[in-house]
Order: C-alpha cells, then structure tokens, then sequence
C-alpha cells in the first residue's frame, strides 16, 4: 500500500504538469500533502515535514544557484563565452567544429544549471553554426551532449553537488569518478550522435535568440577566460587532493577543506570574475551588480520547483516508504546501482523534471545507501544518470530543444529523449564497470 501511495501520487504530478499545466512547485506541494496524509502522517507533520524539506533542500543549493547564475551572466555579458567557443574552433578548424562545442559547453557549464548553461550557449551555437557555414545541428548536438552530461556527472553542478550531500559523498572523489564517466559520455553522444541526423534540414524558430556579438578588441583573453571559467573545479580539485595528502588535523588541511567547499569555490570565482571579466575591462560596480541581479531573477522559480522537489522527498522520507522500498530491495538479486538507477529513470519519464528527479529520487534511495554496502559516490552518478533517462515532453528542456532548434515534436524525441536516453544508459554501464573495482 505504501507503494501504491507513492505511484498515485506522481500519477497525480505527472496529471496536473503535463496536463492540468499547473505550475511545478505548486504541483509539487500538493502532491506532497497527498502523499503525506495518504501514507498517514498527522496533519501538523505533513507540514512541518514540507517546510523541513524545502528549507533543507535551498539552505545550501540556493547558494551553488545563485552565484553559478552570476558567474554564467559574468561570462556571457563580458564576451568570455564567445571567446572560449572561437578559440576552440580556430584551434580545432571546420571540420571538428563540433568537437569544439563540446568542449566548450564541458568547460562553460559544469558549474551552472542546465537551463542557465543552454541560454548563455544557444546564441554562440547560432553563431558559429553561420560563421563556419555547418548545418546547425552539427554544432547543437555535441554542445546538448557536454551540458547534459556535465548536468549528471560532474560536481560542482548543482546537481550532482545535491546528491552527495544527501548521500553524504565526498564531492572531490564524485568528480573524480564523475568524469571517467563523462570523458566516453560526450564521445559517444557528441559529435558522432550528429551523423544519425545529417540529412535534416532544421532551422531555429525566427526571432527566438538574439545573438551578442562583441569585437575581438573588447573580448578577455582566452587564457582568462578559461581560467575563470575553470576556478571552482580547480579549487576543489586541488583541495581534495591536498587534504588526502595532509595531515587531518593541521591547519593547512582545515583551510583547503573550506576553500574546496562548493559555495566558497564559486564565491572564490564570482569574486575573480568581477575582476576578470569586470574592473579589468573598465566597468563600474553599478554594471556589474546589475548583470548579478539580472541573472538571479531567471532562476527564482527554477529554486521553488527544486525547493518543491525537497518537500516531496522530505515527505517520502518521514513516512518511512523511503526504509520500506529499501527493505524490499534488499532482497532483490539486483545491484543497489542498477536499482538507484532504474527507480530515478521511472520517476524522470513520469515527473520530466530532471532536478525535481533528484530530490524525489533521492528520498527513495537515502535508505539504499544506509542500509546496503555501497559507494555513496558511485550512488550519486548512477541516480545522475537515471536523472536524464529518456528526456519527455513534461520537462521544460524538451520544449528548449524543440522551439530554439526549430524541430518538430517527432524530431525532437528521436533527436533529444534519443541522446538523453543513451547518456543514461552509458553513465550506468560506467558506474557498475567502476564498482568492480571501487567499493
């Protein structure tokens, strides 16, 4: 009963988003309600649980989601962004132009929400799509690769940066795997996915983006650019690093332990951008707060619906059909991972929402990494890849694709739900080749 429970109750969201079209964070608070008094918590507990989760769950994210919006606004109002994409593509000439929007979108988004990353990369991918005078498409698939896969894999995304701390992985060593995952990832659904659609002949909507292009002259430099761009995850590469390296108790162990913490790492960055891509270049503080402000208002209901999503699993936790799913599974001759795997998977075809699936999901397996004897790091990228299994028409990134790129609703499934489905199936085949030889 427990379980049936909890399947009505994302019946119910899958309902009200898809159809009704209720807005996700209102949908989410009822469905928690329902869930909640359904599986028989008092009235007063529902609640108390829906504030526990939201506050739970923003307390630390709506930091990563703030400061990664400013440092993406950084990037695109300074030219940064452009600057990356067409030195790559000088580098990488024509013919690899695709190779080169995957490696931009890898460095440009891994530490930004999938949203902000398509919107600071959309205009680049139009522009360069014309000035290389390739099909469109040929540029778009490997830069929806890079950031979807960084969206799964790679810490200090929000994403993945949420799982850990819920499963209580060490961020460091999650991007450490997280990237022997991606690297294959993007290979395979970059640049050679884009051959099984060579012959279509797709053209962006007219009038949906407008593309900013700055003068060389007013650009940053490449190496500035890629250098600011890259700060978080050098900082918590090298903290993780050097505190496996220190002695635990000293002082030079305590301050890289709160240097790699992820809000610090992308203060530390936000900080070295208004420099970089700010005072440098002659720009007031006025400008640039306003580029900050600007870039946090287009998230707000992006930290509702997340805040919404940690509600729902806060009520799946506390009405104990999170410990009663992990009692069953128990006994299931399957792999935690494969589980995890296919539990998230279930609820992102269901739900659409790719980090609403995160908290849901995560809610379900929390019991799963207590109770089972499995690496939480590895947990956290086979639910990153259950996280992007088979993209569907309730998620919002399924009508970017389709409205920026012009294509049709069957395009866009084969297209975009084709490659989301194939980097989940290649982040679980990474995460159990890796179990057999981390434990």
């Amino acid at each position: 009963m427990p379980i049936v429970i909890l399947v009505l109750g994302i019946v119910f969201l899958f309902i009200t988003i898809s159809i009704f079209k209720l807005n996700g964070f209102l949908a989410l608070l009822l469905a928690a309600l329902l869930v909640g008094l359904g599986e028989g918590l008092p009235i007063l507990k529902v609640v108390t649980s829906i504030e526990a989760g939201v506050g739970g769950t923003l307390s630390h994210l709506s930091i990563i989601l703030g400061l990664g919006a400013m440092l993406g606004k950084l990037m695109a109002d300074s030219g940064a962004a452009q600057q990356i994409s067409m030195t790559l593509i000088n580098k990488f000439g024509k013919k690899n132009v695709g190779w080169a929007m995957a490696l931009t979108g890898f460095i440009v988004c891994i530490t930004l929400y999938w949203e902000v990353g398509f919107i600071i990369l959309i205009p680049i991918v139009f522009t360069v799509a014309t000035a290389a005078e390739v099909p469109l498409l040929k540029v778009g698939i490997p830069m929806l690769a890079s950031i979807s896969v960084a969206h799964c894999f790679l810490p200090p995304h929000p994403g993945p940066v949420a799982i850990a701390n819920i499963f209580k992985a060490n961020i460091g060593t999650t991007l450490m795997y997280g990237l022997i995952i991606a690297i294959p990832a993007v290979l395979i659904a970059g640049p050679p996915f884009y051959h099984f659609f060579k012959k279509w002949d797709v053209k962006p909507s007219k009038g949906v983006v407008e593309v900013e292009i700055f003068k060389e002259e007013d650009l940053p430099s490449f190496a500035v650019s890629i250098f600011t761009a890259l700060v978080p995850v050098l900082i918590i590469l090298v903290s993780t690093i050097a505190v496996n390296i220190i002695p635990a108790a000293s002082v030079a162990s305590t301050f890289f332990k709160f240097i790699g913490n992820t809000d610090i790492a992308l203060l530390i960055a936000v900080f070295i951008a208004l420099y970089t891509f700010g005072f440098k270049h002659g720009k007031k503080m006025n400008e640039l707060m306003g580029s900050c402000q600007e870039s946090v208002k287009g998230i707000a209901m992006i930290l509702l619906i997340i805040g919404g999503g940690g509600a729902f699993k806060q009520v799946i936790v506390d009405s104990g059909v999170g410990q009663y799913i992990a009692q069953l599974a128990t006994s299931m001759p399957v792999s935690p991972y494969i589980l995890a795997w296919l539990i998230t998977g279930l609820i992102r075809v269901a739900i659409g929402s790719s980090t609403v699936t995160i908290f849901m999901a995560a809610g379900i397996i929390t019991p799963l990494v207590a109770h089972l004897n499995v690496n939480p790091e590895l947990m956290v990228l086979a639910v990153g890849a259950g996280s992007i299994l088979a993209d569907p028409p309730t998620d919002p990134a399924f009508w970017m694709v389709k409205e920026y790129f012009g294509l049709s609703m069957g395009q866009t499934v084969k297209m975009w739900t084709g490659m989301t489905s194939l980097i989940a199936v290649i982040g679980l085949i990474g995460v159990m080749a890796l179990s057999l030889v981390i434990h």
